[in-house]
């Protein structure tokens, strides 16, 4: 699975003893990065962890920093996607996703799997993403039908997508992902 492209680890050839690093880098809930808890904001780093952001084949999302891989700390899912004015998706790192299942948890967040893997929609997107929930007869889905379906009700449709509960503390495991990498 590739978000972007490969990272080039040439680097681990020429410095192959680089160890890995934990603990410093991080990705929270509306897709932003952080580094020990600061948001990053120089747009050419943040182009840079994007680039070089991708699952490790073991449930870790690493940043692969030449010959140095750097474990990143997720505050929910590996990807945060957003809404784009035209309907489409795309996750934090500016890639387009096609979602194939839509999951709401029990705190109201929408989830959303794509063939990238795992994403929670960015808060910020959620009036839209609601908007277009629609009953079994295509009518806008009601405040009650949305909690029913939370609770594990069915009967709610995300653009043709049947909108499924999910328990927060289940989403890694059924994602294979690790929220917090381990040495």
């Amino acid at each position: 699975m590739k978000l972007d492209r490969d990272p080039d680890l040439s680097a681990t050839v020429k410095w192959p003893n680089v160890p890995a690093c934990y603990g410093w880098l991080s990705l929270d809930h509306r897709g932003c990065w952080r580094l020990q808890g600061q948001t990053i904001s120089h747009a050419g780093l943040i182009r840079f962890i994007d680039s070089h952001y991708g699952p490790d084949g073991s449930g870790n999302w690493i940043f692969q920093n030449g010959p140095q891989a750097v474990f990143v700390t997720l505050d929910y899912t590996p990807l945060v996607l957003r809404l784009e004015v035209d309907g489409g998706l795309t996750t934090h790192t500016g890639v387009a996703a096609d979602p194939i299942a839509a999951y709401l948890d029990e705190e109201g967040n929408a989830l959303l799997h794509t063939a990238l893997g795992i994403g929670l929609l960015d808060a910020r997107d959620l009036p839209v993403f609601v908007a277009a929930c629609r009953n079994e007869r295509g009518d806008p889905a009601g405040d009650d039908a949305l909690l029913a379906t939370m609770a594990g009700g069915s009967g709610v449709f995300w653009c043709g997508l049947p909108l499924q509960a999910i328990n927060r503390d289940d989403v890694p495991l059924r994602f294979g992902f690790q929220a917090v990498p381990v040495p």
